[in-house]
């Protein structure tokens, strides 16, 4: 129980938190209003959380001054947090200390949501400031001393003068039969404004309003008696109500209670006379006009009339927008001029237009997501073209809009090929067998180009063109060469010949040496190199023989101590060169046939070299990168051993 009532102080101080402290202060002046309304608070709550349970409260004044409160709530257990909420929502907004004890707890079974009824009986007393508590200790002592005491502090002239101002007033601040201690307290409260005075209104011998002129001010409001027979309605609610002009007729048979919920029945009323109403019209008693209408909610406070023995219904329409009142075929003009749904209704209006907005701006907001993503897969697109015909490095500068200068190159290592007998194909097979043919084994090639980080630099009918070192120069650019070239003469047993449908067989020639290279043309840009290494290259495919590749001795130099086995082909006739003397390329030592087609690996063992695969390349995983090692060392290393290989040849030895 007690870790219920601290829990109720924390939950008052973590709302007041959250930024309903404005609204908790604005409840009610005093105590007995502030637990009044809250019934009405929690409704307001109740259209912004769906799922909101909340409980009800319902509070009677008695002659001591002292009050009943109720609580309703269909989860027991949790009425001890209500002393907590309530003695600290007193103490901050009234400054007043209370006490409350259960008086009664029964279950009621006439209401269908609440069952658990609580009574607690709330004590009140007003609380000084820290300074006056000294000053008027509440400690067990003699009453007179304490009135002298309170006597002496106060200056004799302000005593008075408020005395005299009491008397010509008439106030019941301090009555005749009040003690001498009630009096001075009700001073110092008026004289320094600690507590509010009291109010009284005054009321008209007899009400100035003719019963035609209420009808129509308040359109929606009845009248009815304890046996629920209506004695007066307003003049709007009996057009959408037309049984309501027969006076008497019984309440009951057109409305039913939404909230809360009760019994429709006098006494169930005269309980929660506190809180709001919502009744709803009963669709088997409308006209026929309204039966496939939505049935209208009104909404208000019940006042009990003891001199009649009735009960006022003050009510207006539960609508919220433009849509619903045009749904019940009714105008803003049925509504009161005064009655804030108007308001509700045009501002709701408003909101709603907002939020349409709003949506349609998301929706925009949406589109151009998916318009933008889609821009950035065809800006994907168009660059994976752009790099497939010029190096990466070169196709972002060109986009950036720079001038790409012309390099030139140390060393590199250029290979070419060519198909063995493609004129006799072509001579022999349709144009599309010799595109399928071709294309078959491009694709393959390309692929390799992937695996080795070679440039392809262009195809020119069967004659393929790659280029290690450029356009980004590394050590190894001899072996990532040698390596595509070993994985062109094994992709091309793959690849079928039209004609006799045997494989192909290719002629592949390397060569290593400078270049220049750069970006040639507007319309179609390439990256071309230009040299007599490329000249020389060409000449050492040409020269070749099929199903072998061809190496010139620059190239042989680079590849002589880097594991690869080469043969010898000894002085060969060069067209245009004279003599030169090459070699062959025969095998990697140490990379299997699956590094080298860069398939993943199914034989660890290098010992032993894979078996060659000849049915076609079908691979669809993605190509496995081979691994070069392109360190600075390396680098230095390679160009000593070629200028000791160079001397050596030079001296003979």
């Amino acid at each position: 129980m007690f870790f219920l009532r601290e829990f109720g102080e924390y939950f008052f101080e973590f709302c007041k938190r959250s930024g309903y402290d404005h609204m908790l202060r604005t409840l009610g002046g005093n105590l007995y209003e502030f637990i009044e309304n809250l019934d009405a608070l929690h409704s307001y709550l109740s259209l912004s959380y769906q799922e909101m349970n909340a409980p009800s409260f319902r509070v009677e004044k008695n002659e001591d001054g002292s009050m009943h409160l109720h609580y309703y709530s269909d989860r027991r257990g949790l009425c001890h947090i209500v002393p907590g909420i309530i003695s600290a929502a007193a103490l901050d907004f009234f400054n007043i200390e209370i006490s409350m004890e259960i008086v009664n707890q029964t279950e009621e079974e006439e209401r269908t949501g609440k069952k658990e009824h609580i009574v607690f009986l709330v004590t009140q007393t007003p609380v000084f400031s820290y300074k006056e508590r000294n000053e008027f200790s509440s400690s067990p002592q003699n009453l007179a001393d304490s009135e002298k005491q309170i006597e002496n502090q106060l200056n004799k002239e302000d005593l008075e003068k408020n005395k005299n101002t009491i008397r010509d007033r008439g106030s019941s601040v301090c009555p005749a039969k009040k003690s001498h201690w009630k009096t001075i307290r009700g001073i110092i409260t008026l004289g320094k404004g600690k507590l509010l005075r009291g109010f009284d209104p005054v009321y008209p011998k007899s009400l100035w309003i003719d019963t035609k002129t209420f009808c129509n001010g308040l359109p929606f409001h009845m009248v009815f008696d304890k046996e629920l027979r209506v004695k007066q309605a307003g003049v709007s609610i009996q057009k959408i109500v037309p049984g309501l002009q027969t006076m008497g007729i019984c309440l009951d048979h057109y409305f039913s209670i939404v909230h809360p919920e009760v019994p429709f029945t006098i006494s169930s009323i005269q309980k929660f006379i506190n809180s709001q109403f919502v009744f709803q019209t009963r669709r088997e008693m409308m006209p026929e006009s309204w039966k496939h209408r939505p049935m209208l909610k009104l909404r208000g406070q019940m006042i009990w009339m003891e001199s009649l023995q009735c009960m006022l219904y003050l009510c207006s329409p539960l609508l919220r927008t433009l849509h619903e009142l045009e749904e019940r075929q009714m105008h803003i003009a049925d509504i009161a001029p005064h009655d804030v749904t108007r308001d509700l209704i045009l501002l709701n209006q408003q909101r709603l237009a907002e939020m349409e907005l709003s949506n349609q701006l998301e929706r925009k907001k949406e589109e151009l997501r998916i318009l933008s993503k889609h821009l950035e897969e065809e800006k994907k697109k168009t660059e994976a073209l752009l790099y497939a015909m010029l190096p990466q490095h070169v196709a972002n500068q060109l986009k950036e809009g720079k001038r790409v200068e012309a390099g030139e190159f140390q060393e590199c290592t250029i290979l070419f090929s060519d198909v063995v007998t493609f004129t006799n194909i072509c001579a022999q097979c349709e144009p599309i067998q010799i595109v399928l043919m071709l294309n078959s084994m491009y694709l393959q090639f390309d692929r390799l180009t992937t695996v080795h980080d070679v440039y392809k630099v262009e195809t020119i009918g069967d004659a393929y063109m790659v280029v290690g070192g450029v356009p980004v120069p590394v050590p190894t650019h001899a072996e990532r060469v040698a390596n595509f070239a070993l994985g062109m003469i094994i992709a091309a047993t793959g690849v079928q010949n039209p004609v006799s449908g045997n494989p192909i067989q290719i002629r592949v020639g390397i060569h290593t040496g400078p270049v220049l290279a750069g970006v040639v043309g507007e319309k179609m840009p390439r990256y071309c190199l230009f040299g007599d290494t490329v000249n020389i290259a060409s000449r050492m495919e040409s020269h070749g023989v099929p199903s072998k590749i061809h190496l010139s001795s620059s190239t042989y130099q680079c590849l002589k101590y880097k594991n690869f086995e080469m043969t010898e082909r000894g002085e060969i006739e060069v067209k245009g060169k004279g003599k030169m003397h090459t070699y062959f390329l025969i095998r990697n030592k140490t990379a299997t046939e699956n590094e080298i087609m860069g398939r993943p690996m199914k034989d660890l063992d290098s010992g032993h070299e894979s078996v060659t695969q000849t049915q076609p390349e079908k691979d669809q995983t993605p190509a496995i990168a081979m691994k070069y090692i392109d360190g600075p060392a390396d680098a230095q290393n390679s160009l000593k051993r070629r200028n000791q290989a160079k001397t050596a040849d030079l001296t003979g030895i």
